[in-house]
């Protein structure tokens, strides 16, 4: 898929829609709110995107972006060392003020079908992660990297949750020793 040309008036509303999206939830924020907090005109919207969910794929797609920078960030040193730092970036985003939760989780409560373009969208970013993780542990000679990759990513869905609703420090603990767990294969 190409991405759309950037331009101010598209950037200001995909900005005013992240904010809106991630602190208020996706249907509880309406265009005419997101049109008046990027200050642009109705016409302008509808010239960038067709329809507000066009504007929720744009911005899961975005929040996909951000992460993706943020794990080729992380993944400068040894594999090991690379899947332990993206668990330590999520925890910490976790623990930061005004944490609501995983954007992409909290899309997927909002759209439960799975053909809906938001859904898929989601879809996207869970193939993205699973396929970096499986990655990193294939470079680092993970036997199963495989089915790691797929459990690490209930460790992250655990994390990203945990995070809004218990303790984040504590949260950060026991999620990085069983990241650590699970990066030790066990003994056939």
């Amino acid at each position: 898929m190409t991405a759309p040309p950037k331009s101010p008036a598209r950037s200001r509303v995909l900005d005013a829609a992240t904010r809106l999206f991630y602190a208020d939830g996706v249907h509880a924020v309406g265009v005419d709110r997101i049109i008046a907090e990027a200050g642009v005109a109705k016409a302008t919207f509808y010239h960038h995107f067709r329809t507000k969910d066009d504007l929720v794929a744009a911005y899961l797609a975005d929040q996909c972006r951000r992460q993706q920078e943020a794990a080729a960030a992380l993944a400068g040193g040894p594999p090991r060392a690379a899947v332990l730092a993206v668990y330590d970036y999520l925890a910490e985003a976790g623990a930061g003020p005004g944490y609501r939760g995983c954007p992409f989780i909290n899309a997927a409560a909002e759209y439960p079908d799975p053909d809906h373009p938001v859904r898929r969208a989601v879809t996207d970013y869970r193939r993205w992660f699973r396929g970096l993780m499986r990655d990193l542990l294939t470079a680092d000679g993970h036997p199963d990297a495989a089915r790691t990759a797929e459990i690490l990513l209930v460790l992250r869905d655990g994390l990203v949750v945990g995070n809004d609703l218990d303790d984040a420090a504590e949260q950060r603990k026991l999620t990085r020793e069983a990241v650590e767990r699970v990066l030790t294969p066990r003994a056939a």
